[in-house]
């Protein structure tokens, strides 16, 4: 009877062990956008970040703020092209500096601006698409190329869209520059109908710019 009740207690350590490093990992795992570890996005930035950011002129940086929000990564490729930045110190600035793809509609331009990126590795990005894994999907399958660290790095260059209606509050989260009174907005007008409704609620609190960033990021099932 003690061996069973020893059994049986090891049994539920267990049990509790494995739900608690679970849930430990549960925004991670369910984050929509790349978890940044040395990107900031040009849309979202603050001078101080802005001004950390190395090979960044302050020029450049005041400029940006004033152009902000760039629609895709392309953009604002093209907005340092015309601030006179040159090619290889644009590349520089982008392992700093960037602003997420969406993997499933990305084109090859825009994936070939991640450094270190090449015509193997972007045509095994569109491989794979649709994302309807999200990002463990992305993991699991660029993980066949490169090293944990490799595809943690390439991570955080994109996203996938998360749905409207039923993404989690990390999942909403994870947009970058979204804070809490947002996510209330965000899961207040639920279920939404159709992205037009998505515009005329979020409108209310947002100018039309900030509109078309968020709406980056979503979608609706």
């Amino acid at each position: 009877m003690k061996r069973r009740n020893s059994l049986h207690s090891l049994v539920l350590a267990f049990a509790f062990g494995a739900a608690f490093f679970s849930s430990l990992a549960t925004p991670d795992a369910h984050a929509q956008v790349g978890k940044s570890t040395t990107l900031v996005d040009p849309n979202v930035a603050t001078e101080a970040q802005l001004a950390a950011v190395p090979g960044l002129p302050p020029a450049t940086a005041k400029a940006l703020i004033a152009a902000r929000p760039f629609t895709d990564a392309v953009a604002f490729d093209k907005f340092l092209a015309a601030q006179k930045v040159e090619r290889e110190q644009a590349k520089a600035l982008y392992a700093h500096l960037f602003i997420h793809l969406d993997l499933d509609t990305a084109t090859r331009e825009e994936i070939l601006l991640i450094p270190g990126m090449g015509p193997r590795m972007a045509h095994e990005f569109e491989e794979y698409r649709p994302y309807r894994g999200g990002l463990p999907q992305f993991r699991k399958e660029i993980g066949k190329y490169v090293d944990a660290q490799e595809v943690a790095r390439l991570e955080q260059y994109v996203f996938v869209k998360i749905d409207l209606n039923t993404a989690s509050d990390d999942e909403i989260l994870s947009i970058p520059g979204l804070g809490k009174r947002m996510l209330h907005e965000f899961k207040e007008y639920r279920p939404y109908q159709s992205m037009a409704q998505f515009r005329k609620e979020i409108g209310k609190y947002v100018d039309a710019h900030e509109v078309a960033r968020l709406e980056r990021y979503v979608t609706i099932r």
